[in-house]
């Protein structure tokens, strides 16, 4: 069917907008009727239907301002509903199934219809087609890609009332035998629908009739439970394969009814892939990551290489993780135990040989090979600190802190006789100074003449 949504899939180049549409694409799109066209983009100007399987022209109408359009490879069987596109200049309806040849007189209203092209039809195989559609529409230039000459047409008009009654009885003869072919498939549709339901009920009651020794025995032993079932299902996939190629190897004729046998056929396979494809996802089962017991497993569905570094400290591990993959689909769970690792959702599960921190450690990509690096502290070593070079730098801080308190604390003084060198007390220098209290200046005692420790000496001056 015409959707919105197909519509405007295909306006694309117009920014998905439909009412402004000049031009539209929707060959090979499995359409077997023409609806709401007219409605929703009524300025077309081209249109593209080819490939499909469009019975009939219809709700094309309204275009007024088309002036192409592509039919061709459709299951038409009529020209008809065209007579109001009035600036059509080229329609192309090859390879169709149009048999009432006269019905191309609708077409004289479009007075702007340069080309028109059918080839392909049963009656392009009429004697005297040419000079029927020549005859019938003066203001067309080219039929089937070949240019109608003056002389051409002249004669076709001349011709005109000897030839259209030859035309009327090759269209009744085609219409009789299109009328026995759509009995002849209603008939055999018939049929295989009988035979489908014979097929899905082969009991008269309904009910699938099963060997009784085969029961008998599977139910002994519950190995053989799951046999018949296997069985069944390898019958019904031979019968499937073999019903395949024989609808594909089964001649048929070219009409509008096998075309829609054969799309009907390939729905159904579809459908019949995607409901094995849906058993196939259900039935495989999901990867056990951790046993009943707790116990977790080595598990690497990516089937990534990797390389695990046991260090004194820490445990580091190295995934080769594609290059050019986004980020966003890595998650990484470090667990005491275990690391895991979701890779586009298939999961990377390593046991550690050692119990590790999962709050300190860390993972990074290198931005060149993309590798993912994972880095693990071991219980009860302090690891300070995401890089090994910070690490390093600071044990070496601590330990010329540690050196030098330890000086500090065993220094010797050296011991210095003054009496037998003329240096300064070493030992005074390092001393650590000590405040004193400062001590006031107590008045100079001057001795007087009646001291008798005093002795006068002339050379001195006197004070002042």
């Amino acid at each position: 069917l015409v959707t919105e949504d197909l519509i405007r899939r295909n306006a694309e180049h117009n920014d998905c907008v439909i009412f402004s549409l000049e031009e539209l694409s929707l060959h090979q799109q499995e359409i077997e009727r023409l609806e709401h066209i007219d409605k929703w983009c009524r300025d077309l100007k081209i249109l593209y239907l080819q490939n499909n399987l469009i019975g009939k022209i219809e709700n094309v109408s309204k275009l007024k301002k088309l002036e192409y359009l592509n039919l061709a490879l459709n299951n038409i069987e009529k020209i008809e509903n065209l007579e109001g596109c009035e600036e059509l200049a080229k329609l192309d309806l090859t390879v169709n199934f149009i048999g009432e040849l006269s019905s191309i007189k609708t077409l004289k209203h479009n007075i702007h219809l340069k080309e028109l092209f059918l080839m392909g039809n049963p009656c392009a195989s009429f004697d005297h087609y040419r000079e029927f559609v020549v005859a019938t529409l003066p203001q067309l230039k080219w039929l089937d890609g070949k240019e109608i000459e003056p002389s051409e047409r002249i004669k076709a008009l001349q011709d005109y009332s000897v030839i259209e009654p030859q035309i009327r009885e090759q269209e009744k003869d085609h219409c009789l035998k299109r009328a026995k072919l759509k009995e002849e498939a209603q008939r055999k549709h018939q049929e295989e629908d009988k035979n489908e339901d014979k097929r899905s009920n082969p009991g008269s009651d309904g009910r699938r009739y099963a060997d009784i020794d085969a029961t008998l025995s599977s139910l002994e032993s519950k190995d053989h439970l799951q046999a018949p079932d296997t069985q069944e299902y390898n019958t019904k996939k031979l019968d499937k394969s073999e019903d395949d190629l024989e609808f594909w190897n089964k001649p048929c004729l070219f009409t509008p009814e096998s075309r829609l046998e054969t799309l009907r056929h390939m729905e159904k396979q579809r459908k019949n892939q995607e409901k094995l494809s849906e058993k196939k996802k259900k039935v495989k089962p999901p990867r056990t990551l951790i046993t009943e017991n707790g116990k977790a497993l080595n598990v690497n569905e990516p089937k990534i290489d990797f390389s695990l570094n046991d260090n004194e400290k820490q445990i580091i591990l190295d995934l080769a993780v594609y290059r050019y993959m986004d980020t966003s689909l890595i998650d990484v769970d470090v667990q005491p135990t275990y690391v895991r690792v979701m890779i586009k959702g298939k999961p990377f599960q390593l046991v550690l040989p050692a119990e590790v921190k999962p709050d300190s450690s860390s993972a990074k990509r290198s931005q060149t090979t993309g590798h993912l690096v994972i880095c693990m502290p071991k219980v009860g070593e302090v690891i300070t600190g995401g890089q090994r070079a910070f690490k390093s730098m600071k044990t070496t801080s601590d330990r010329s802190r540690e050196q030098t308190n330890a000086r500090s604390k065993h220094m010797e003084k050296l011991e210095v006789d003054p009496s037998k060198h003329s240096f300064p007390d070493v030992t005074n220098i390092v001393q650590e100074k000590k405040r004193t209290p400062r001590r006031r200046s107590e008045p100079k005692i001057i001795p007087s003449e009646e001291d008798p420790a005093f002795e006068d000496n002339p050379e001195v001056p006197p004070l002042i």
